[in-house]
């Protein structure tokens, strides 16, 4: 079971994942890739878990003022804030809309918009990521002022996808073209929502959910959940007095825990689960999962379903 816990203490960043690594504003972001391929165009990215479980799981942390640049997403892109405050935007110029997340709100962004987002606390953040896939690298677009401010700043992202450092004497190999940007025309298919259009359908707070799992997990992102969504996996959120009994999972399952320490026991085994944690249960494994010690626990649970390919229900 140890190979598939991922400490939060022992994860290991990419600080040159991503096409904006050398952009002013942005450089200081570390990547996190924990479970599944990820999305990062660096070769120095490290995979905790390769597992191919139908979802991906990563995490960003970021100092204050460090933002993530404007992309656009074919595939689900799940975010729950562990540590600080974030401010989530989108929209071509990032200006059609936005909302500010605290700790344990999530965000279920829709597929088809660009976003991007920020942290706006005083400490270093962190937020968790759920990608919809098994490939939810082949889903990223970026901007075209992204592509066009990471050129002037040495880095060139290929069609491959994969990017070169022009600033350590890298260049594209030989037939390999620059990713084109898109054009004008392709820019005006993508939906500019506002705020009143997203955070209703899309965004859900720790506190409603808190009261929602008093009794009994709070079904936070599928069919029937909060946030109506069929990706490819559901969320499910958690707490002290909604904890299931003993049980066997048929579908790859991942815990999350978000608050308090959480214990994890099976036939010939148990280990404790603290916030930041990741742990990719095993299919067919039969475990139960409790608190471990008195005051606030919450956690965030996501199972595979096959209702869907991974994308998140674009916006109408």
């Amino acid at each position: 079971m140890e190979r598939n816990i991922v400490r939060y203490g022992e994860l290991r960043p990419c600080k040159t994942a991503f096409i904006d690594a050398h952009t002013p504003g942005s450089d200081q972001k570390e990547n996190f890739t924990i479970i599944g391929g990820g999305v990062s165009e660096s070769p120095d990215q490290h995979v905790h878990i390769a597992d191919k479980i139908g979802f991906n799981i990563g995490a960003a942390g970021q100092p204050p003022k460090c933002r993530n640049s404007l992309h656009s997403h074919r595939t689900a892109e799940v975010f729950f804030v562990l540590k600080g405050r974030w401010r989530f935007f989108w929209g071509r110029w990032g200006d059609a809309g936005e909302v500010t997340l605290e700790e344990g709100d999530i965000i279920n962004i829709p597929t088809g918009i660009f976003r991007g987002f920020e942290n706006i606390g005083t400490d270093y953040g962190m937020i968790m990521a759920v990608l919809g896939g098994d490939d939810a690298g082949g889903g990223v677009l970026w901007a075209p002022q992204v592509i066009e401010d990471a050129r002037d700043h040495g880095l060139v992202l290929a069609e491959t996808g994969r990017l070169y450092d022009t600033k350590k004497g890298e260049a594209l190999p030989e037939g390999v073209k620059p990713m084109p940007t898109l054009t004008e025309a392709e820019l005006a298919a993508y939906p500019e929502p506002t705020t009143a259009e997203v955070v209703p359908n899309y965004v859900a707070r720790y506190w409603d959910l808190m009261a929602l799992a008093d009794h009994q997990p709070a079904k936070v992102i599928g069919a029937d959940a909060i946030l109506r969504d069929r990706p490819g996996f559901e969320v499910e959120f958690l707490t002290r007095g909604s904890v299931d009994g003993s049980h066997t999972n048929e579908a790859p399952e991942v815990l999350m825990p978000m608050r308090g320490h959480w214990r994890l026991s099976w036939d010939g085994g148990e280990s404790v689960l603290n916030p930041g944690d990741t742990c990719n249960v095993p299919v067919g494994l039969t475990h139960s999962l409790t608190p471990a010690m008195s005051g606030e626990a919450s956690l965030y649970r996501v199972r595979r379903t096959e209702d869907a390919p991974g994308a998140t229900m674009p916006l109408s």
